[in-house]
């Protein structure tokens, strides 16, 4: 009996730390936060102080120039949350869009007070053709959860225009990417996800603020770049984040090394220092994709080292 007893509290005892890790976890994510999720019915990550919110574009079959590719390749969505002064939230978000998406949702978005900071694209020849809107707004986290959802509800809601040309086959689903050799010559480590190797490098060179909220690496001042395919075969794209005295030298390296220029453009508006973006594409042998980018990335943060 005395033997039964200990069992069961181990047992009670052992349920007890799991509820509380659980607990303990949950907790981590700050309750308006959680909140937020459960009203956009979105998955997320809570970390360094900010809630990132994913939109990825999965009903999209995506090829440039003619080339399938996944969703994690450059076509995940998102929002971003972090406290400012005040106790008010900063939002900052990408949205991806058909063409006949962008004027439905920057409608919903302009009416329920939130601002749209820059519209492009970020590739040629894609199938189909895809927009990127960049979006801001200031509030309580709630609110603006509250604010976004009805553009939110329009995505992939909208029938897009018939394709034209050569439809896009599937893309890869499963990675045959020497990701080790790729980190070494980038010197960073990136993340697999599916068939997608990408690589995120934060700004950390130099301070970006807004109403008190530091603009970090989650928060959208980062550059990337995603590497999809074989090693005799792949294909890149990415967003590099420039100084304004960065953009020619940045420019050079990546047409030296064959990587093709898309865009240019800023994601931000009344941010100091001002940050202009670029993305780029290129298809190649990996090691050769992986130099270009780290010639690209040897340009930035010159003025600190």
């Amino acid at each position: 009996m005395r033997k039964a007893f200990r069992v069961v509290c181990i047992f009670f005892f052992t349920v007890g730390i799991a509820a509380s890790t659980s607990l303990g976890y949950a907790q981590d994510v700050p309750a308006d936060y959680q909140q937020v999720l459960k009203l956009v019915g979105k998955s997320g990550d809570y970390k360094a102080n900010v809630l990132k919110v994913n939109i990825p574009r999965n009903d999209l079959h995506v090829a440039i120039a003619d080339y399938p590719v996944p969703t994690p390749f450059g076509f995940g969505g998102w929002f971003a949350l972090t406290k400012g002064d005040g106790g008010d939230d900063v939002m900052m978000g990408d949205l991806v869009l058909l063409q006949e998406e962008v004027n439905p949702v920057m409608s919903a978005l302009l009416e329920h007070g939130l601002e749209i900071t820059a519209l492009h694209n970020h590739f040629f020849w894609a199938q189909p053709v895809v927009f990127f809107m960049h979006i801001h707004g200031h509030g309580k986290a709630v609110d603006l959860a509250n604010r976004i959802k009805p553009a939110l509800d329009l995505i992939g809601q909208i029938v897009p225009a018939p394709a034209t040309g050569n439809a896009p086959t599937s893309a890869p689903g499963k990675s045959s990417l020497d990701s080790a050799r790729i980190a070494k010559i980038v010197g960073h480590e990136g993340e697999q996800n599916g068939a997608v190797y990408k690589i995120t490098v934060g700004r950390t060179d130099f301070d970006v603020k807004e109403m008190g909220a530091t603009i970090n690496t989650r928060m959208g001042l980062n550059t990337w770049a995603a590497f999809v395919g074989t090693n005799e075969d792949a294909a890149v794209a990415g967003d590099v984040a420039m100084l304004e005295n960065e953009v020619t030298p940045t420019l050079k390296a990546l047409r030296e090394h064959g990587l093709e220029v898309v865009a240019i453009h800023h994601h931000m508006t009344n941010s100091r220092p001002v940050v202009i973006f670029l993305h780029y594409w290129g298809r190649g042998p990996a090691d050769k994709l992986a130099t270009g980018f780290k010639a690209a990335l040897d340009e930035l943060g010159k003025g600190s080292k």
